[in-house]
C-alpha cells in the first residue's frame, strides 16, 4: 500500500502499528502508587486495577523530563516510555527512592506492544479476543488471543482515532502479529504515521517536546491534575495557571504551497523570529503540508497568519488550533 491508503485505512477502518520501540518498567512493592503518585503530575493514587492515565515527571523548573502512560495491575504497576527513555527514566525515577518499598524493573525486552487504530480497532480486538478494554483512555483488561495471553489497552489518541493497545510477552510477538494480519489488520508505516500524528496534534517526546519544553506551553489537559498534592515542578505549573502565562505554545500551522518545512524551520512574522517549527508532513486528509510549531504567545491565536522560512524562500502558513479540523 502507498503511505495515503495507509493513512485512509487507519481513517476508515483498522490499521496495526508496531510500537516495540517504546519502553516498559513495572514497578512492584507496597508502596508503588503512592511513591508514583508523589512524582508524576497525573493522579495515581486513586487508580485501581484495570485503570491507567498519561502523565509526566517534571524537573523543580515545570520541564518535561519524560511523558509516560501508566497501567495500574493488580500486583504491580507499568509505566511506559518513549522509546529509547526506560533506562533513563527508571534511573530518575530511582533518584527519588529512598525508604519506600518499590522496586523497578526495565521489562522493556521481554515485551511486545501492537496498536490497532482506526473506527474499527475495538470491534478488531473483540472479534479476536472476546474482550475489549474499558474505553476511557489507558484503562486494560487481559485476555487471550488465541493461546496468548495479552494485555488490552485503550489508547490516547495519538492517530486522532480508536486505538487498542495490544501487550504480551515478546517470545509470543510474532505470533500475534500474524494473527492480527491474518484477521485483515493491515500494517501502517511511518509515513502514513506521521499524517495521523500531525494531524491529531499529537507531541512526540524527544521531538516536539524535550527537557526544554514547560508543560503549560503544550496540549497538557490529560497529562496533568490539578486537583492532587506536591509533585517536581507543580509550584510552576499551578503559578503559570494562576499568576502568569507562557511565552509560546506548540501550535499547528497549515501552510499553503506543496513544500514540507524540515524540523526547526523559522517561523516569521514579518522579519521577525517567532517560533519554530518541531515536526512537519504531508497532509493525507488536508492535502497540503502541516507542521507543529512552537509559537511566540502574542501569534499563536488560531487564524494567525505567519510564515516558514524554507532553504532561503518563504511559505505563508495559518496558525492552526490543535486538533487540525479536517
Amino acid at each position: 500500500m502507498t503511505p495515503s491508503e495507509e493513512y485512509a485505512v487507519v481513517r476508515h477502518q483498522v490499521g496495526l502499528l508496531d510500537r516495540g520501540d517504546f519502553g516498559v518498567l513495572a514497578l512492584t512493592g507496597r508502596d508503588r502508587a503512592t511513591f508514583l503518585h508523589a512524582l508524576l503530575s497525573n493522579e495515581i493514587k486513586a487508580l485501581g486495577p484495570g485503570q491507567g492515565c498519561a502523565a509526566t515527571l517534571l524537573d523543580v523548573h515545570g520541564k518535561v523530563q519524560v511523558v509516560l502512560f501508566v497501567w495500574v495491575a493488580d500486583d504491580r504497576i507499568f509505566v511506559v516510555t518513549p522509546p529509547s527513555m526506560a533506562a533513563k527514566t527508571a534511573e530518575a525515577l530511582d533518584h527519588y527512592l529512598f525508604s519506600e518499598k518499590v522496586a523497578i524493573e526495565d521489562v522493556s525486552r521481554d515485551t511486545a506492544l501492537f496498536v490497532l487504530a482506526g473506527p474499527a480497532a475495538r470491534a478488531t480486538c473483540e472479534r479476536l479476543t472476546g474482550a475489549q478494554p474499558p474505553e476511557s483512555p489507558w484503562s486494560h483488561v487481559v485476555a487471550k488471543l488465541g493461546e496468548t495471553l495479552v494485555r488490552l489497552v485503550s489508547g490516547g489518541g495519538e492517530t486522532g482515532e480508536a486505538e487498542v493497545w495490544i501487550v504480551c510477552a515478546l517470545g509470543e510477538a510474532s505470533k500475534v502479529r500474524e494473527a492480527l494480519v491474518l484477521a485483515g489488520v493491515r500494517p501502517i508505516g511511518r509515513e502514513a504515521l506521521e499524517s495521523l500524528r500531525i494531524e491529531a496534534g499529537t507531541p512526540l517526546f524527544g521531538h516536539d517536546v524535550d527537557e526544554s519544553v514547560l508543560l503549560p506551553e503544550i496540549p497538557f489537559e490529560n497529562l496533568l491534575s490539578y486537583a492532587k498534592g506536591c509533585y517536581p515542578g507543580q509550584e510552576v505549573v499551578v503559578r503559570i495557571r494562576d499568576r502568569g502565562h507562557v511565552n509560546r505554545m506548540l501550535r499547528g500551522l497549515v501552510l499553503d504551497g506543496i513544500e514540507v518545512p524540515g524540523d526547526g524551520a523559522e517561523v516569521v512574522a514579518g522579519e521577525d523570529p517567532v517560533g519554530k517549527v518541531t515536526s512537519a508532513t504531508w497532509s493525507f486528509g488536508l492535502e497540503r503540508p502541516v507542521a507543529l510549531a512552537f509559537v511566540r504567545r502574542q501569534h499563536a491565536e488560531p487564524g494567525t497568519r505567519v510564515s516558514v522560512r524554507l532553504a532561503g524562500t518563504t511559505m505563508v502558513a495559518t496558525v492552526s488550533a490543535l486538533p487540525f479540523a479536517r
